[in-house]
């Protein structure tokens, strides 16, 4: 959909997210490896910052068990000055300076944190803390900025699986960003599909594409992702075909193809129960089973020649709507 609040003259500010996770980048089957991914995104964020003289970058860390700015640093972000990095008569200083502070933050967060046997375990990138890091400091460069010439996106580089865990942050990080018109673009390098970033990609109308050559990855940057805000009025851009719009209950964290769903607080299960764990809400759920038992007992009684066959998981004489008749109940709470 073309977006016509955008002008050729606005800036733009780009939230890099790079998933470091090293359980994965170090995996046997990985087809590209944490370094050589590096020099192509290092490549794609000079890109960026040479499309135009006032192009923003931010870039956020998605560590096991740590999120953290690799760019800026803390301490020019509070002082507002720059790096001080040795110059290079080679490179252009600015991206040098970005170059040196991505890597730098890498190296440190490799060593320096360590992830437990715990977070071994889990085995998911702070994804969801990384979301809300760039929507922070968005929301910060958006009030610095009082001509509302500053176009933001976030870019999520992930090789991480889903953790279902992270739903509900992840959901209320997307919510947020479609409410003040923040795309996110995901590039998932390798893997299977993530489904929590599919939607975020879905729903903020970004930019979700899994490369079929990682090691083409720089091509995929610069093709897919490096058109700006008002470039991609006049880009046909790839798109999703299917979107998967699962989700993961409140209850075991687990992601489920059918759930029931309070409505009261909106809450998911994986199961059904007589009281909402999460509102303490109690649904009038026996009156409608034992009318719906009585139904198929009348029903058994008046046709005496037809055989008693059932449903897995159903009773014997149940209708087979019982699972609708257990949907109503579960939208409606008792009085």
């Amino acid at each position: 959909m073309k977006d016509h609040s955008t002008t050729e003259d606005d800036s733009n500010l780009l939230v890099i997210v790079i998933d470091t996770n090293p359980f994965e980048w170090e995996h046997s089957s990985a087809p590209i490896k944490l370094n050589d991914a590096l020099q192509h995104i290092l490549t794609f964020m000079n890109a960026h910052l040479a499309g135009r003289h006032d192009n923003k970058l931010a870039v956020i860390a998605s560590h096991v068990g740590v999120s953290q700015f690799l760019y800026p640093t803390l301490n020019d972000h509070i002082l507002g000055s720059t790096q001080q990095t040795e110059k290079d008569a080679n490179v252009y200083q600015n991206f040098k300076v970005v170059n040196d502070a991505v890597l730098s933050g890498i190296r440190g967060l490799l060593e320096d944190h360590r992830p437990t046997l715990e977070e071994k375990d889990l085995g998911s990138s702070k994804i969801a803390a990384s979301l809300s890091l760039g929507l922070c400091y968005i929301n910060q460069a958006l009030k610095l900025d009082g001509m509302g010439h500053v176009k933001p996106r976030i870019l999520v580089l992930t090789v991480s699986p889903d953790s279902s865990s992270d739903y509900i942050p992840i959901m209320n990080c997307i919510f947020s960003a479609q409410k003040a018109n923040i795309p996110i673009d995901v590039c998932k390098i390798w893997g299977e599909d993530a489904v929590f970033l599919q939607q975020a990609a879905h729903i903020t109308e970004g930019i979700y594409m899994r490369p079929s050559d990682p090691a083409g990855l720089l091509q995929v940057l610069m093709f897919s992702f490096l058109p700006d805000m008002f470039s991609r009025n006049y880009l046909y851009l790839p798109g999703q075909d299917q979107v998967d719009f699962r989700a993961a209950c409140f209850c075991h964290k687990k992601i489920v193809d059918i759930g029931y769903v309070c409505s009261v607080c909106l809450s998911i299960f994986c199961s059904f129960s007589p009281v909402c764990s999460t509102c303490r809400t109690k649904f009038a759920f026996q009156p409608l089973l034992s009318q719906a038992r009585r139904l198929g007992a009348r029903t058994a009684a008046s046709n005496p020649g037809s055989p008693k066959t059932s449903t897995p998981g159903t009773p014997v004489g149940t209708p087979t709507n019982l699972t609708s008749s257990a949907t109503m109940a579960i939208s409606t709470p008792s009085q």
